[in-house]
Protein backbone atom coordinates (compact mmCIF):
# COMPACT_ATOMS: atom_id res chain seq x y z
CA UNK A 1 0.00 0.00 0.00
CA UNK A 2 1.90 3.54 -1.02
CA UNK A 3 2.12 6.02 1.92
CA UNK A 4 -0.20 8.98 2.18
CA UNK A 5 2.42 11.25 1.24
CA UNK A 6 2.94 9.36 -2.52
CA UNK A 7 -0.72 9.84 -2.92
CA UNK A 8 -0.51 13.61 -1.80
CA UNK A 9 2.04 14.03 -4.42
CA UNK A 10 0.09 12.22 -6.70
CA UNK A 11 -2.63 14.51 -6.59
CA UNK A 12 -0.27 17.84 -6.71
CA UNK A 13 1.49 16.54 -9.68
CA UNK A 14 -2.18 16.05 -11.23
CA UNK A 15 -3.38 19.49 -10.44
CA UNK A 16 0.09 20.89 -11.96
CA UNK A 17 -0.68 19.81 -15.08
CA UNK A 18 -4.36 20.21 -15.16
CA UNK A 19 -3.37 24.16 -14.65
CA UNK A 20 -0.08 24.13 -16.90
CA UNK A 21 -2.66 22.85 -19.71
CA UNK A 22 -4.70 25.43 -18.85
CA UNK A 23 -2.82 28.26 -19.48
CA UNK A 24 -3.26 30.43 -22.48
CA UNK A 25 -2.18 34.12 -23.30
CA UNK A 26 -2.53 36.80 -25.14
CA UNK A 27 -0.19 39.32 -26.70
CA UNK A 28 -2.92 41.82 -27.02
CA UNK A 29 -3.49 41.77 -23.21
CA UNK A 30 0.64 42.03 -22.45
CA UNK A 31 1.53 44.87 -24.44
CA UNK A 32 -1.21 46.79 -23.46
CA UNK A 33 0.10 47.02 -20.14
CA UNK A 34 3.12 48.50 -21.85
CA UNK A 35 2.17 52.22 -23.24
CA UNK A 36 5.31 52.26 -24.77
CA UNK A 37 4.97 49.23 -27.12
CA UNK A 38 1.26 50.69 -28.14
CA UNK A 39 2.29 50.28 -32.14
CA UNK A 40 3.49 47.38 -32.11
CA UNK A 41 0.36 46.18 -30.36
CA UNK A 42 -1.63 47.89 -32.93
CA UNK A 43 -0.07 46.35 -36.00
CA UNK A 44 0.39 43.08 -35.08
CA UNK A 45 -3.81 43.17 -34.73
CA UNK A 46 -4.11 44.95 -38.04
CA UNK A 47 -1.97 42.43 -39.31
CA UNK A 48 -3.49 39.39 -37.87
CA UNK A 49 -0.07 38.23 -36.18
CA UNK A 50 -1.58 38.46 -32.79
CA UNK A 51 -3.93 35.58 -33.25
CA UNK A 52 -1.11 33.74 -34.91
CA UNK A 53 0.91 34.56 -31.56
CA UNK A 54 -1.99 33.41 -29.34
CA UNK A 55 -2.76 30.42 -31.10
CA UNK A 56 1.16 29.27 -30.69
CA UNK A 57 2.03 27.67 -27.28
CA UNK A 58 5.90 27.83 -27.49
CA UNK A 59 6.84 31.82 -28.69
CA UNK A 60 9.17 34.94 -28.37
CA UNK A 61 8.25 38.36 -29.59
CA UNK A 62 10.79 40.60 -30.40
CA UNK A 63 8.90 44.09 -28.77
CA UNK A 64 9.97 47.55 -30.65
CA UNK A 65 9.15 50.91 -28.85
CA UNK A 66 6.75 53.33 -30.27
CA UNK A 67 10.30 55.12 -31.43
CA UNK A 68 11.32 52.15 -33.19
CA UNK A 69 8.02 51.40 -34.84
CA UNK A 70 8.44 54.93 -36.12
CA UNK A 71 11.62 54.38 -37.61
CA UNK A 72 10.12 51.42 -39.37
CA UNK A 73 7.13 53.00 -40.57
CA UNK A 74 8.65 55.64 -42.22
CA UNK A 75 9.66 52.81 -44.75
CA UNK A 76 6.35 53.52 -45.48
CA UNK A 77 5.98 49.37 -46.44
CA UNK A 78 2.62 47.69 -47.82
CA UNK A 79 0.65 46.02 -45.20
CA UNK A 80 1.05 42.83 -45.93
CA UNK A 81 5.19 43.72 -46.74
CA UNK A 82 4.82 45.09 -43.10
CA UNK A 83 3.41 41.47 -42.03
CA UNK A 84 6.31 39.70 -42.88
CA UNK A 85 8.86 42.18 -41.40
CA UNK A 86 6.97 42.15 -38.12
CA UNK A 87 6.50 38.02 -38.84
CA UNK A 88 10.40 37.77 -38.58
CA UNK A 89 10.43 39.29 -34.58
CA UNK A 90 8.20 36.40 -33.95
CA UNK A 91 10.15 33.36 -32.91
CA UNK A 92 8.78 30.02 -32.93
CA UNK A 93 10.74 28.91 -29.63
CA UNK A 94 11.12 30.22 -26.26
CA UNK A 95 14.09 32.63 -25.03
CA UNK A 96 13.76 33.92 -21.61
CA UNK A 97 16.67 36.87 -20.54
CA UNK A 98 18.33 33.84 -19.02
CA UNK A 99 18.57 31.68 -22.01
CA UNK A 100 19.61 34.85 -24.00
CA UNK A 101 22.94 34.57 -22.38
CA UNK A 102 23.38 30.61 -22.29
CA UNK A 103 23.21 29.81 -25.82
CA UNK A 104 25.46 26.80 -26.63
CA UNK A 105 28.96 28.03 -28.16
CA UNK A 106 27.29 31.64 -27.89
CA UNK A 107 25.46 31.82 -30.59
CA UNK A 108 22.66 29.88 -32.83
CA UNK A 109 20.16 30.36 -35.42
CA UNK A 110 16.42 30.08 -34.51
CA UNK A 111 13.68 29.74 -36.69
CA UNK A 112 10.78 33.17 -37.08
CA UNK A 113 6.90 32.88 -37.86
CA UNK A 114 7.85 34.60 -41.16
CA UNK A 115 10.25 31.32 -41.88
CA UNK A 116 7.43 29.09 -40.18
CA UNK A 117 4.60 29.95 -42.38
CA UNK A 118 6.88 29.36 -45.51
CA UNK A 119 6.50 33.00 -46.33
CA UNK A 120 10.23 33.39 -46.52
CA UNK A 121 12.60 32.42 -49.57
CA UNK A 122 15.31 29.35 -48.45
CA UNK A 123 16.25 30.30 -45.07
CA UNK A 124 16.10 33.98 -45.08
CA UNK A 125 13.27 33.67 -41.85
CA UNK A 126 16.15 32.58 -39.88
CA UNK A 127 16.96 35.12 -36.82
CA UNK A 128 20.87 35.05 -35.39
CA UNK A 129 20.90 35.31 -31.62
CA UNK A 130 24.35 36.01 -30.22
CA UNK A 131 25.87 36.78 -26.91
CA UNK A 132 27.98 39.22 -27.27
CA UNK A 133 30.57 41.00 -25.09
CA UNK A 134 30.21 42.49 -21.70
CA UNK A 135 26.18 41.12 -21.29
CA UNK A 136 24.34 41.94 -24.83
CA UNK A 137 22.96 39.66 -26.19
CA UNK A 138 22.42 40.84 -30.63
CA UNK A 139 19.86 40.10 -33.07
CA UNK A 140 20.10 40.05 -36.86
CA UNK A 141 18.30 38.13 -39.63
CA UNK A 142 20.50 35.25 -41.37
CA UNK A 143 20.37 36.86 -44.93
CA UNK A 144 21.59 40.24 -43.31
CA UNK A 145 25.38 39.44 -44.11
CA UNK A 146 26.04 38.51 -40.49
CA UNK A 147 25.23 42.22 -39.01
CA UNK A 148 24.41 42.18 -35.66
CA UNK A 149 21.84 45.64 -36.03
CA UNK A 150 19.63 45.39 -33.01
CA UNK A 151 20.10 44.20 -29.35
CA UNK A 152 18.79 42.97 -26.11
CA UNK A 153 17.31 45.70 -24.11
CA UNK A 154 14.79 44.22 -21.31
CA UNK A 155 12.15 41.64 -20.73
CA UNK A 156 8.57 42.37 -20.59
CA UNK A 157 6.93 39.23 -19.74
CA UNK A 158 8.38 35.59 -19.39
CA UNK A 159 5.97 32.49 -18.66
CA UNK A 160 8.36 30.18 -18.77
CA UNK A 161 8.22 27.39 -22.13
CA UNK A 162 4.88 29.18 -23.21
CA UNK A 163 5.54 32.77 -24.44
CA UNK A 164 8.46 35.31 -23.72
CA UNK A 165 8.10 39.21 -25.03
CA UNK A 166 11.24 40.93 -25.41
CA UNK A 167 12.34 44.18 -26.01
CA UNK A 168 15.03 44.71 -28.89
CA UNK A 169 16.89 48.29 -29.56
CA UNK A 170 15.69 48.56 -33.62
CA UNK A 171 13.74 46.68 -36.20
CA UNK A 172 15.61 43.28 -38.04
CA UNK A 173 16.49 44.83 -41.53
CA UNK A 174 16.19 42.18 -43.81
CA UNK A 175 15.53 42.53 -47.89
CA UNK A 176 13.89 39.55 -48.12
CA UNK A 177 11.36 40.19 -45.73
CA UNK A 178 10.82 43.51 -47.42
CA UNK A 179 10.42 42.67 -50.97
CA UNK A 180 7.28 43.41 -52.09
CA UNK A 181 4.50 41.19 -51.36
CA UNK A 182 1.14 41.06 -53.03
CA UNK A 183 -2.08 41.76 -51.21
CA UNK A 184 -5.24 39.42 -51.22
CA UNK A 185 -7.89 38.99 -54.06
CA UNK A 186 -9.86 42.46 -54.21
CA UNK A 187 -13.15 42.20 -52.82
CA UNK A 188 -16.46 43.04 -54.29
CA UNK A 189 -18.60 43.34 -50.63
CA UNK A 190 -22.05 43.64 -51.74
CA UNK A 191 -21.71 42.00 -54.88
CA UNK A 192 -20.77 38.70 -52.90
CA UNK A 193 -23.25 38.78 -50.55
CA UNK A 194 -26.19 39.64 -53.60
CA UNK A 195 -24.91 36.62 -54.87
CA UNK A 196 -25.85 34.56 -51.82
CA UNK A 197 -29.19 35.43 -50.67
CA UNK A 198 -28.08 38.59 -48.65
CA UNK A 199 -29.27 40.91 -51.93
CA UNK A 200 -30.99 43.26 -49.99
CA UNK A 201 -28.88 43.50 -47.32
CA UNK A 202 -26.57 44.23 -49.50
CA UNK A 203 -28.61 47.34 -51.09
CA UNK A 204 -29.60 48.67 -47.90
CA UNK A 205 -25.21 49.24 -47.41
CA UNK A 206 -25.23 51.13 -50.18
CA UNK A 207 -28.06 53.37 -50.34
CA UNK A 208 -26.96 54.15 -46.90
CA UNK A 209 -23.39 54.80 -47.59
CA UNK A 210 -22.36 52.19 -45.24
CA UNK A 211 -20.75 50.46 -48.01
CA UNK A 212 -17.71 52.38 -47.86
CA UNK A 213 -16.62 51.61 -43.89
CA UNK A 214 -17.35 47.90 -44.35
CA UNK A 215 -14.70 48.09 -47.65
CA UNK A 216 -12.22 50.17 -46.12
CA UNK A 217 -11.72 47.96 -42.71
CA UNK A 218 -11.25 44.73 -45.49
CA UNK A 219 -7.30 44.97 -45.50
CA UNK A 220 -7.41 44.95 -41.78
CA UNK A 221 -9.74 42.20 -41.31
CA UNK A 222 -13.56 42.24 -41.50
CA UNK A 223 -16.24 39.74 -40.17
CA UNK A 224 -19.69 40.68 -41.50
CA UNK A 225 -23.07 39.02 -40.34
CA UNK A 226 -25.23 39.22 -43.12
CA UNK A 227 -29.19 39.28 -42.86
CA UNK A 228 -31.08 36.99 -45.66
CA UNK A 229 -33.67 38.79 -48.14
CA UNK A 230 -36.60 36.97 -46.43
CA UNK A 231 -36.07 37.69 -43.31
CA UNK A 232 -34.57 41.37 -43.83
CA UNK A 233 -38.48 41.59 -45.47
CA UNK A 234 -40.41 41.71 -42.50
CA UNK A 235 -37.95 44.15 -40.86
CA UNK A 236 -37.89 46.91 -43.14
CA UNK A 237 -40.99 48.73 -41.52
CA UNK A 238 -38.97 49.24 -38.56
CA UNK A 239 -36.07 49.99 -40.70
CA UNK A 240 -38.23 52.65 -42.29
CA UNK A 241 -38.88 54.34 -39.41
CA UNK A 242 -35.72 55.02 -38.60
CA UNK A 243 -33.74 58.25 -38.68
CA UNK A 244 -30.42 57.95 -41.94
CA UNK A 245 -27.92 58.14 -38.65
CA UNK A 246 -29.42 55.45 -37.21
CA UNK A 247 -29.96 53.22 -40.05
CA UNK A 248 -26.33 53.47 -40.26
CA UNK A 249 -25.67 53.07 -37.13
CA UNK A 250 -27.89 49.33 -37.39
CA UNK A 251 -25.65 48.36 -40.38
CA UNK A 252 -22.53 49.17 -38.89
CA UNK A 253 -23.59 47.21 -36.02
CA UNK A 254 -23.69 43.85 -38.30
CA UNK A 255 -19.79 43.81 -38.90
CA UNK A 256 -16.86 43.15 -36.58
CA UNK A 257 -12.80 45.45 -37.82
CA UNK A 258 -11.40 41.90 -37.17
CA UNK A 259 -11.23 38.90 -38.88
CA UNK A 260 -12.90 36.18 -36.78
CA UNK A 261 -13.21 32.90 -38.85
CA UNK A 262 -15.67 30.31 -37.06
CA UNK A 263 -13.33 28.11 -34.43
CA UNK A 264 -12.12 31.61 -33.34
CA UNK A 265 -15.48 32.74 -32.92
CA UNK A 266 -16.29 29.82 -30.71
CA UNK A 267 -13.08 30.30 -28.93
CA UNK A 268 -13.12 33.78 -28.61
CA UNK A 269 -16.95 34.37 -26.65
CA UNK A 270 -17.27 37.06 -24.84
CA UNK A 271 -18.33 40.77 -25.62
CA UNK A 272 -17.48 41.86 -29.24
CA UNK A 273 -17.46 45.84 -30.65
CA UNK A 274 -18.28 46.41 -33.98
CA UNK A 275 -17.90 49.01 -36.46
CA UNK A 276 -20.51 50.93 -34.83
CA UNK A 277 -18.91 50.82 -31.76
CA UNK A 278 -18.31 54.70 -31.19
CA UNK A 279 -16.81 56.61 -27.44
CA UNK A 280 -20.43 56.24 -25.70
CA UNK A 281 -22.05 54.53 -28.33
CA UNK A 282 -20.79 51.09 -26.91
CA UNK A 283 -23.40 49.32 -29.77
CA UNK A 284 -21.41 45.76 -28.77
CA UNK A 285 -22.89 42.03 -28.36
CA UNK A 286 -22.25 38.93 -26.99
CA UNK A 287 -20.93 35.91 -28.68
CA UNK A 288 -21.78 32.69 -27.24
CA UNK A 289 -21.50 29.34 -28.48
CA UNK A 290 -23.25 25.69 -27.81
CA UNK A 291 -21.58 22.96 -29.26
CA UNK A 292 -21.13 24.00 -32.94
CA UNK A 293 -23.98 26.43 -32.85
CA UNK A 294 -22.76 30.34 -32.45
CA UNK A 295 -24.95 32.67 -31.32
CA UNK A 296 -24.81 36.94 -30.64
CA UNK A 297 -26.73 38.26 -28.32
CA UNK A 298 -27.61 41.91 -28.20
CA UNK A 299 -29.88 42.10 -25.39
CA UNK A 300 -32.65 42.84 -27.41
CA UNK A 301 -32.28 39.89 -29.30
CA UNK A 302 -30.73 36.22 -29.86
CA UNK A 303 -29.36 35.89 -33.38
CA UNK A 304 -27.79 32.30 -34.42
CA UNK A 305 -25.50 31.98 -37.30
CA UNK A 306 -26.60 29.61 -40.48
CA UNK A 307 -23.72 29.61 -42.47
CA UNK A 308 -20.79 31.06 -44.14
CA UNK A 309 -21.34 33.15 -47.50
CA UNK A 310 -17.55 33.05 -47.44
CA UNK A 311 -14.37 32.76 -45.45
CA UNK A 312 -11.08 34.33 -47.08
CA UNK A 313 -9.38 35.98 -44.72
CA UNK A 314 -8.69 38.74 -44.28
CA UNK A 315 -12.62 38.79 -44.94
CA UNK A 316 -15.12 36.21 -43.65
CA UNK A 317 -19.33 36.94 -44.31
CA UNK A 318 -22.10 34.50 -41.95
CA UNK A 319 -25.51 34.48 -42.78
CA UNK A 320 -27.64 35.18 -39.86
CA UNK A 321 -31.31 34.61 -38.60
CA UNK A 322 -32.27 37.28 -36.87
CA UNK A 323 -30.91 41.11 -37.71
CA UNK A 324 -28.78 42.20 -34.68
CA UNK A 325 -30.44 45.03 -32.72
CA UNK A 326 -28.54 47.27 -30.51
CA UNK A 327 -29.99 48.23 -27.63
CA UNK A 328 -28.87 51.61 -28.02
CA UNK A 329 -32.03 51.88 -30.94
CA UNK A 330 -34.37 48.95 -29.61
CA UNK A 331 -36.13 47.91 -26.76
CA UNK A 332 -36.79 44.12 -26.19
CA UNK A 333 -40.01 42.72 -27.81
CA UNK A 334 -43.10 43.04 -25.94
CA UNK A 335 -43.90 39.03 -26.71
CA UNK A 336 -41.08 38.77 -23.79
CA UNK A 337 -42.58 37.25 -20.30
CA UNK A 338 -43.54 40.39 -18.20
CA UNK A 339 -40.59 39.70 -16.05
CA UNK A 340 -37.96 39.23 -18.42
CA UNK A 341 -38.93 42.81 -19.97
CA UNK A 342 -39.18 44.09 -16.66
CA UNK A 343 -35.79 43.45 -15.75
CA UNK A 344 -34.72 44.09 -19.20
CA UNK A 345 -35.49 47.37 -18.69
CA UNK A 346 -34.15 48.04 -15.82
CA UNK A 347 -30.11 50.22 -15.21
CA UNK A 348 -28.88 46.95 -13.98
CA UNK A 349 -30.19 44.75 -16.97
CA UNK A 350 -28.95 47.86 -19.58
CA UNK A 351 -25.74 47.44 -18.09
CA UNK A 352 -22.59 46.23 -20.37
CA UNK A 353 -21.54 42.37 -18.61
CA UNK A 354 -18.07 43.35 -18.52
CA UNK A 355 -17.37 40.34 -16.24
CA UNK A 356 -15.51 38.27 -18.77
CA UNK A 357 -12.95 41.25 -19.58
CA UNK A 358 -12.61 41.52 -16.07
CA UNK A 359 -11.68 38.56 -15.36
CA UNK A 360 -9.48 38.35 -18.43
CA UNK A 361 -7.50 41.82 -17.52
CA UNK A 362 -7.22 40.52 -13.82
CA UNK A 363 -4.48 38.54 -14.91
CA UNK A 364 -1.18 40.78 -15.04
CA UNK A 365 0.29 38.72 -17.32
CA UNK A 366 -2.18 38.65 -20.15
CA UNK A 367 -2.53 34.65 -19.24
CA UNK A 368 -6.02 33.07 -18.51
CA UNK A 369 -6.50 29.58 -16.57
CA UNK A 370 -7.56 27.66 -13.44
CA UNK A 371 -9.77 29.74 -11.46
CA UNK A 372 -7.99 29.43 -8.35
CA UNK A 373 -10.72 28.30 -5.83
CA UNK A 374 -11.76 25.74 -8.42
CA UNK A 375 -8.20 24.06 -8.28
CA UNK A 376 -7.99 24.37 -4.24
CA UNK A 377 -11.71 21.81 -4.65
CA UNK A 378 -9.61 20.03 -7.36
CA UNK A 379 -7.26 19.20 -5.22
CA UNK A 380 -9.33 18.99 -1.82
CA UNK A 381 -11.45 16.09 -3.95
CA UNK A 382 -8.80 14.69 -5.29
CA UNK A 383 -6.66 14.30 -2.00
CA UNK A 384 -9.92 13.16 0.24
CA UNK A 385 -10.67 10.71 -2.85
CA UNK A 386 -7.62 9.07 -2.85
CA UNK A 387 -6.74 8.78 0.95
CA UNK A 388 -10.14 7.36 1.40
CA UNK A 389 -9.53 5.09 -1.23
CA UNK A 390 -6.41 3.48 1.03
CA UNK A 391 -7.99 3.60 4.52
CA UNK A 392 -10.17 1.33 3.30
Amino acid sequence: MPPITTTLSLALLLLLLLFTTAKAHNITRILAKHPEFSSFNHYLTLTHLASEINRRETITVLALDNAAMSSLLSKQLPLYTLRNVLSLHVLVDYFGAKKLHQITSGTTLTASMFQATGSAPGTSGYVNITDLNAGKVGFGPEDNGGKLDAHYVKSLVEIPYNISVLQISQALNSAEAEAPTPGPKQFNLTTTMAKQGCKSFASLLTASGADSTFDANIDGGLTVFCVTDSVLKAFMPKYNNLTAAQKVSLLLYHGIPVYQSMQMLKTNNGIMNTLATNGANKYDFTIQNDGEDVTLKTKVVTSKIMGILIDEEPLVIYKVDKVLLPRELFKPEAAQAPKAEKEADSPEADAPDESEDQTADSNDNGASGLDGRRMVMVLMSLSSGMLFYHVN
